[in-house]
């Protein structure tokens, strides 16, 4: 069987001084949990919904190879097709690298989606803390309640079916239906479509799947349809394209606080490298350091497939947990932190590994923008850091931004730097003897322009909500910049290393130089 590789570009989004929230918060999007939210139903039911599911980043030339840009048939595996101008199809092993353009928005990283016949590009955020990839949908309107930050609710769609001679709705019998409705009983989705006994039991019903609510642990709601249509990627030669049929989504025409698709890079059987064949592999990104975020010269790489999980030199990994509560989230067991030359603070058991229920642990996830510790773990931290730093409090700042620690720091002919010692090293700590020293530039940072020599810099973890469930830490995305990831999926693992992402986005091509 042929070797794949995906390479995905990723764009930074701003917004760094908006109110951070708790940890399941992300600016604009939220890491879900599987769950029924039974307060729905009423609404939904009356809506004609049917359940409700919450779940809580240039290679060498490989002719093996498939490169998409960054910037879902029922089966899990689809097939994929490759055409040149309507040349005759070509076999897996002959295919070329890929690359697509990316567009910048703030608040996350972004992928490009070329979805339907002729295909429509489509932004939409990287999030390895959820399974469902959807996109906002509708012929006419697409509907974003509270949505403020964004110039109004009423946003327009980027996906219309109709509009795709290609698009299917997904059937009723589909295991994507069932997954998204959070069922562990296959018929409840085609009992809830109206099917036939007879049919629900050949598994035969013809009626599509129902539609769905999709909630995030911020409170955020998605409704909407599973659609399957085609996935087409572009090569380096305009003309060549390739093409992944059947490939299924959510199809989302009105939202609550999500204004922005998601491409769901979790482990379950909807997630996108899930439907691509790439969960048994793994994928790589490497985030690009947040002062690029306005710039569209730039892009950073995610790689899907062999190459993430063999160009690994120089890469310390940690093992994957799995809690059988939520088996879909990618969970690592965060042991101590350092700060400076300080004694570790250890951190507590339900962080490094999971209760009897599999609550607790710690995950790793793109789409939650800062670490989330619980505390009194979080609480040592800030203690620790106040007894090392000797600059003024900013408290006005604190208070208006939600950040804890905020200081009036010099900054000499008014230039930032961050590789100053101005401030103590911060050192994760994970099982396998890893040791992670973050860039500082990834945990205090500049929260306005220099001025009289002067700079006010804010320490950027937060505190994690108390919470019986789920898990007990988030290791957030600005914590991973300039950093290479490698979620090593046939291992087991994740493998860190410290890297300039600029310029390994220069050497891959994925800088434009007009």
């Amino acid at each position: 069987m042929s070797q794949l590789f995906i390479i995905y570009t990723l764009i930074t989004a701003n917004e760094i001084c908006s109110k951070p929230q708790p940890w399941d918060q992300k600016i604009a999007m939220s890491s879900p949990f599987t769950i029924t939210i039974s307060i729905f139903f009423l609404l939904f039911s009356l809506t004609g919904l049917g359940n409700a599911n919450q779940s809580f980043a240039k290679k060498p030339r490989n002719p093996s190879s498939l490169v998409l840009g960054l910037t879902h048939s029922r089966a899990l595996y689809p097939t994929l097709k490759i055409s040149n101008n309507g040349m005759s199809t070509e076999k897996l092993s002959e295919m070329s690298d890929v690359v697509e353009p990316l567009r910048e928005v703030r608040d996350g990283y972004l992928i490009s989606l070329n979805l339907g016949t002729p295909p429509k590009v489509i932004q939409v955020y990287m999030d390895t803390g959820s399974d469902l990839t959807w996109v906002p949908c509708g012929n006419i309107s697409f509907d974003c309640m509270d949505c403020d930050d964004y110039r109004n609710n009423k946003l327009m769609a980027t996906y219309s079916p109709s509009y795709s001679s290609s698009s299917l709705r997904e059937l009723c019998v589909s295991p994507f239906c069932t997954d998204v409705h959070s069922s562990d009983n296959s018929y409840d989705p085609c009992t809830i479509a109206g099917c036939s006994l007879s049919t629900l039991v050949k598994g035969t019903c013809p009626r599509p799947c129902p539609s769905f609510a999709y909630t995030y642990g911020a409170g955020g709601v998605v409704i909407g349809t599973l659609t399957r249509d085609t996935l087409t990627t572009h090569g380096s030669s305009p003309s060549l394209t390739r093409e992944v049929p059947n490939f299924c989504f959510g199809c989302v025409g009105s939202t609550f606080r999500e204004p922005i698709g998601i491409a769901g890079f979790g482990r379950g059987v909807l997630s996108f490298p899930s439907q691509l064949g790439f969960l048994h592999k793994g994928f790589s990104h490497c985030f690009l350091a947040f002062k690029f975020a306005n710039n569209p010269k730039i892009s950073s790489p995610l790689v899907i497939g062999d190459l993430a999980v063999t160009s690994i030199d120089n890469l310390q990994f940690t093992p994957l947990l799995k809690s059988p509560m939520y088996p879909n989230y990618y969970y690592i067991s965060l042991e101590a932190i350092v700060i400076d030359n300080a004694a570790p603070i250890p951190a507590p058991s339900r962080i490094r590994e999971f209760d009897l229920h599999g609550n607790g642990g710690t995950i790793i996830d793109s789409g939650t923008t800062y670490t989330h510790l619980p505390d009194p773990f979080y609480s040592q931290i800030l203690s620790l850091l106040e007894s090392i730093i000797t600059y003024p409090r900013v408290k006005e700042l604190e208070d208006r931004t939600g950040f804890d620690l905020c200081y009036k720091m010099p900054c000499p002919n008014n230039a930032i730097t961050d590789g100053d010692d101005l401030l103590p090293s911060i050192t994760f700590h994970f099982s396998n003897n890893v040791s992670l020293a973050l860039p500082q530039g990834n945990y205090f940072y500049a929260m306005g322009a220099p001025s009289n020599s002067t700079v006010v810099k804010c320490l950027l973890l937060q505190r994690m909500d108390d919470g019986e469930s789920g898990p007990a830490g988030v290791f957030g995305s600005f914590q991973q910049q300039n950093m290479k990831v490698v979620y090593d999926l046939e291992k087991e693992r994740i493998g860190f290393q410290p890297m300039d992402c600029a310029s390994a986005a220069a050497s891959q091509g994925l800088v434009r130089k007009t």
